[in-house]
């Protein structure tokens, strides 16, 4: 059965102001949340998103479908900050699915990107199939941790750090204070991290309380190495449980958890770790390769709960995406990229040597073919040519040309976003 056109009575279009609280109605709506919107709720919308660059589908003057983007900066292999569209706020109301209407207004919000000069698009999907026909591939995977205290062979007695510095617990204006600058040192190092704004720290510690989200006071530890500097922060809640005989049974979910050494991250652990009463610690979103584990002991005490994509990148400029990263390794390698959107697709020559690294379209003969959105899953280096190969995904025209691919872009830490977005 064919599907049916899609209607084209239906108007995709920025929001105005006016638009906000039906805009709001039908992106939660289609999160499943409440449809109810509050005049805080409204007025906390209005405050931050760019109107120009968020979109509604109206049917009748009613919002049915809803998109956002804003301005992002992501982190490039090698420390690069790199300009991103971040997509957000994507949804569709269940009464008009299968109509094109998120195929409009990504296909709209992607040309206006292009056309301001970003070099990525960015997003968190809630649903892995959709992302892929839009030129988007998984990028970065998160992982949590369960952490079984008892288990881990820590030291019960344990009261601080033992290389000098210390652990202090402070309140939330302290970590507005400190936590951006530590950030932005910590995200600097960290290929596929994006940059958090103002608004992200206090939301983050209750300066900005949401009306659809309730807000619970966490804790937040800072560690300051021996020299008195900042070099980690947690925030993290403890529930309230106890076992049969009075024994306790409480649990500290991290929220986050941001370090500039693995000395800081080290004390961090130790010290959710240590505190009485916890027997179990919820790592909260983690690299996948974090070294959380190997901190302990016993390395089995921390089991992985969650292991899933989170980062989808689609390129939007092949050049610039790939001239901004560094490369491990040493040679050139000729690309054809399909994009089927035309915004970026065509053959470029990429020349790596120990001098930096040039990437331009050619006309030689292509030695590796893939989709832009496997080179979106390739530019953090975090996927491989070789297993995509395997996979029918990526067409060597060339023998051995994925394990040149490999030997250039993938990298020996492996890339991650610490943040939803």
């Amino acid at each position: 059965m064919s599907r049916p056109e899609p209607p084209t009575d239906i108007d995709v279009r920025p929001i105005t102001e006016a638009d906000i609280p039906d805009w709001t109605r039908a992106l939660n709506t289609g999160f499943l949340r409440s449809p109810d919107v509050s005049e805080a709720e409204v007025a906390d919308r209005a405050s931050y998103i760019v109107p120009t660059r968020t979109l509604g589908a109206f049917d009748t003057g009613r919002c049915v479908a809803t998109f956002r983007s804003f301005a992002q900066e992501i982190t490039a292999v090698g420390g690069a900050p790199v300009p991103a569209d971040a997509i957000s706020n994507v949804t569709v109301s269940p009464t008009h699915r299968r109509r094109g209407l998120l195929t409009r207004m990504m296909a709209r919000d992607l040309a206006a990107a292009k056309d301001r000069g970003d070099v990525v698009a960015t997003l968190i999907a809630a649903e892995y199939p959709i992302y892929g026909r839009y030129g988007f591939g998984p990028a970065t995977s998160t992982a949590q941790w369960t952490i079984d205290v008892p288990r881990t062979g820590l030291d019960p007695r344990w009261s601080g750090p033992d290389d000098g510095g210390r652990i202090d617990l402070v309140d939330g204006a302290d970590v507005r204070k400190i936590g951006p600058e530590l950030y932005e040192r910590v995200r600097r190092a960290q290929p596929g991290a994006v940059d958090r704004d103002e608004r992200w720290w206090q939301v983050s510690t209750g300066a900005v309380r949401l009306d659809r989200s309730p807000w619970t006071e966490p804790f937040f530890a800072v560690y300051r190495s021996a020299g008195g500097e900042v070099q980690g922060l947690a925030s993290y809640q403890a529930d309230d449980h106890w076992g049969d005989g009075k024994q306790p049974l409480n649990t500290a979910t991290v929220n986050w958890l941001v370090a500039a050494t693995p000395d800081a991250e080290r004390a961090l652990w130790r010290y959710l770790c240590s505190i009485d009463w916890i027997t179990t610690v919820k790592s909260g979103w983690r690299a996948p390769d974090d070294l959380l584990p190997l901190y302990f002991p016993d390395p089995r005490a921390a089991r992985i709960t969650t292991l899933a994509d989170w980062l989808w990148v689609r390129i939007l400029d092949v050049v610039r995406a790939l001239e901004a990263r560094t490369y491990q390794g040493q040679g050139s390698l000729v690309l054809e990229v399909v994009d089927g959107a035309g915004l970026t697709g065509g053959r470029f020559l990429l020349e790596v040597s120990a001098d930096g690294s040039a990437c331009t379209p050619t006309t030689a003969a292509p030695e590796l073919t893939l989709d832009v959105a496997d080179l979106g899953s390739l530019w953090l280096g975090d996927e491989s040519a070789v297993r995509l190969t395997a996979l029918g995904r990526v067409r060597e025209e060339r023998a051995g040309a994925a394990l040149v691919a490999d030997a250039l872009l993938r990298t020996s830490g492996r890339p991650w976003c610490p943040d939803v977005f």
